[in-house]
C-alpha cells in the first residue's frame, strides 16, 4: 500500500468561486501536489472579458497547474484554447460535471453528459487546438436513470483526453448523499488514461480507502480542503508512511488565516479581499468553541486590520482556555 501510495498525486478540486489565486497558492503550500483554476468560461475568453482574465491570472509557485474551461460550442472552445497556448498552465481540464442550475441550463458542464456527441467534437476541437493535454471533469451519470461515466469516459479518450477525472455523484445528487466510489473504479478499469477520484474525501483515512476501492491513479479533494487546507499534508504523510500527524495547532491555525486574508487583500485589493475571505473565516472557525459571535463580527467588519486584531484575540482567549 505504502510503497503504490508515495505516487499517488492529491489535486485541489476546482472550485467557482474558492480557488481563486491565494487559496491555490495556501494549497499548494500545504502539500496539494496539482492544484486546477475555477471553471473559467470559454464565451468570456473569446470576448476578452476583463474578470474573465482576472481569473486566468497564475504564477509560477503553483505549477502543475490546470485550467479548467467550461461552455458548449467547440469553435469557441478551439479559440479559447489556442488563446490560453502562450499562458503558464500546464494542461486543460473541461468542465462536463458542473451540476448548477445556471451552469447546466445553458447546455454547459453536466448538460454535456447528455450529449456525448458534441462533448466529443469539444473535445477533439480542444485538444486540436491547444499544445496542451487536454482532460475532462465529469460525474457519474445526469441521474440514477442515466448513468453513462463509463461509456462517456470512453468516449473522452477516443476523443484525445488525457486524463478523466470523476466525481462519484450524479448531477441530481448535487453533493447530498454518499459519493458512489465504484462507478470511479468501473471508469478506471474501462480506459486506459490516467483516472482521479473525486467526491467525500475528507480526511486521511478517506483518500486511502477511496485508494483501495477504486485503483484510481489521483485523488481530488474540494470541499474537504475548505477551512482545512492542512488536509494535503495530512493526507500526503498518512498515504506515505501510515501515520496520522497532529492536527494544527491554534498558533498554526491562526497563522495560516492570516497569511490567507494578506494573500486575498493583495490578489483583490482590501474591499474585494475581505469580501472573499469572510467565507473561508467562516470555514476556518467552523467547529472551534464561542465562534460564533466573531463569525458575526466578521461578516459586518471592512477592515482587514481590525479583522486581524479580532481573529488574533480569539485565537488566544482558546490557548487561556486550555
Amino acid at each position: 500500500m505504502n510503497e503504490i501510495a508515495t505516487h499517488i498525486p492529491l489535486y485541489l478540486a476546482p472550485m467557482a468561486g474558492i480557488t481563486d489565486k491565494p487559496f491555490r497558492l495556501l494549497c499548494k503550500k500545504m502539500g496539494a501536489d496539482v492544484v486546477i483554476t475555477e471553471m473559467i468560461s470559454t464565451r468570456g475568453i473569446y470576448y476578452d472579458d476583463e474578470k474573465t482574465r482576472r481569473l486566468l491570472e497564475t504564477q509560477e509557485s503553483e505549477r502543475p497547474i490546470g485550467v479548467q474551461l467550461f461552455g458548449n460550442q467547440p469553435e469557441i472552445f478551439a479559440h479559447a484554447a489556442n488563446k490560453i497556448d502562450c499562458l503558464p498552465f500546464d494542461f486543460i481540464n473541461i468542465n462536463m460535471g458542473c451540476p448548477t442550475p445556471k451552469i447546466v441550463k445553458n447546455g454547459d458542464g453536466c448538460a454535456l453528459m447528455k450529449v456525448p456527441e458534441l462533448a466529443s467534437r469539444i473535445i477533439e476541437y480542444t485538444v486540436k487546438h491547444s499544445g496542451k493535454p487536454v482532460g475532462v471533469k465529469i460525474r457519474k451519470g445526469w441521474d440514477e436513470n442515466s448513468v453513462n461515466a463509463v461509456e462517456f469516459a470512453k468516449m473522452a479518450e477516443k476523443s484525445g483526453a488525457f486524463q478523466i477525472i470523476v466525481h462519484g455523484r450524479t448531477r441530481e445528487q448535487f453533493y447530498s448523499g454518499r459519493a458512489d466510489w465504484h462507478i470511479i473504479k468501473e471508469v478506471k478499469q474501462a480506459v486506459a488514461v490516467p483516472v482521479i477520484g473525486n467526491g467525500d474525501v475528507f480526511s486521511p483515512q478517506d483518500a486511502r480507502s477511496m485508494l483501495e476501492r477504486t485503483g484510481c491513479d489521483g485523488i481530488m479533494i474540494g470541499r474537504g480542503a475548505l477551512g482545512n487546507p492542512w488536509i494535503f499534508r495530512e493526507v500526503g504523510y498518512f498515504l506515505r508512511n501510515g501515520v496520522m500527524l497532529p492536527p494544527p495547532d491554534e498558533n498554526e491555525k491562526l497563522e495560516t488565516i492570516l497569511l490567507h486574508l494578506d494573500s486575498a487583500v493583495n490578489f483583490y485589493g482590501e474591499r474585494l479581499g475581505v469580501l472573499e475571505m469572510r467565507k473561508h473565516i467562516g470555514w476556518y472557525l467552523k467547529g472551534l468553541p464561542r465562534s460564533a459571535s466573531l463569525k458575526r463580527a466578521v461578516q459586518e467588519e471592512k477592515d482587514a486590520g481590525k479583522i486581524k486584531q479580532m481573529l488574533t484575540a480569539f485565537f488566544a482567549s482558546l490557548k487561556n482556555m486550555q
